[in-house]
């Protein structure tokens, strides 16, 4: 079986602030502004800066914070703010693919205490490779699903070939498409896992990929990983991924 196999050094790992756990008292260093170092771009409150803690060994690792609310989340910000955050990390996203210096950069968001993150404060991450195996981050049909909404070519729809399982959302756009649509689905999606999805959802992650001259943000809700998953890497496909899609369109659409 051929994987990605990456070095992390759990020496800087635990040096790392942690405000998601309600027992630690560190500080927010994202609050903290007039201290952050390495800042690379800011639009307002939003910047985007090398990480302080590159705990992947060999990788170049960043770190987009979304705004100055420590307490916020997508579903919270403005259309125009939300908008804003997408173009920023899009940007860099893309500035790094194309600089010729990397085999791979992902792009994601950890937003809650199951979600795999350390911090509370509303931020992405942008983590760039000089050497990974692109074709084992993910298999495209895992994007692939029951259509929700189409806008200006840009699609939201119900994962029916789910990464882990149950509840995940995809977004397929180029960098050339307008980006208000996939902003609007990025934060309807997030809003519709975290209020409607299942009670006290707490925790979700967003995915980006890009392939073919497409680009995709797969968003999945965080619960105790299905052990059928763990340790076996069998997925589930749930049975309500109709009422799923139908609940999402009269919600939003």
């Amino acid at each position: 079986m051929e994987i990605n196999l990456i070095k992390f050094d759990t020496t800087i790992g635990r040096t790392k602030p942690v405000t998601l756990i309600d027992d630690r008292h560190d500080a927010c260093p994202f609050c903290d502004v007039e201290h952050l170092t390495d800042i690379i771009d800011t639009d307002d409150d939003i910047i985007f800066l090398k990480n302080k803690y590159n705990v992947v060994v060999g990788a170049d690792q960043f770190v987009l914070i979304e705004g100055r609310e420590c307490g916020a989340d997508m579903p919270d910000y403005s259309r125009e703010h939300m908008i804003r955050v997408l173009t920023m990390g899009l940007k860099h996203w893309r500035r790094l693919l194309e600089c010729g210096r990397y085999d791979e950069v992902l792009f994601f968001k950890n937003f809650g205490p199951l979600s795999g993150g350390t911090i509370k404060h509303p931020h992405m991450q942008l983590v760039a490779f000089p050497e990974l195996r692109a074709e084992l981050l993910f298999d495209p049909i895992e994007l692939n699903g029951l259509v929700v909404e189409r806008r200006d070519g840009v699609e939201l729809n119900v994962s029916t070939c789910p990464r882990i399982g149950f509840g995940e959302l995809n977004v397929i756009s180029t960098f050339e498409l307008p980006i208000d649509p996939m902003a609007e689905f990025i934060q309807a999606g997030v809003h519709y896992l975290m209020h409607h999805f299942r009670k006290n959802m707490t925790s979700y992650n967003i995915f980006f990929y890009h392939r073919d001259e497409k680009i995709y943000a797969k968003m999945i809700p965080r619960f105790a990983t299905s052990p059928y998953f763990v340790g076996y890497n069998i997925r589930f496909r749930p049975n309500n991924l109709e009422r799923i899609a139908s609940e999402l369109k009269a919600f939003y659409f």
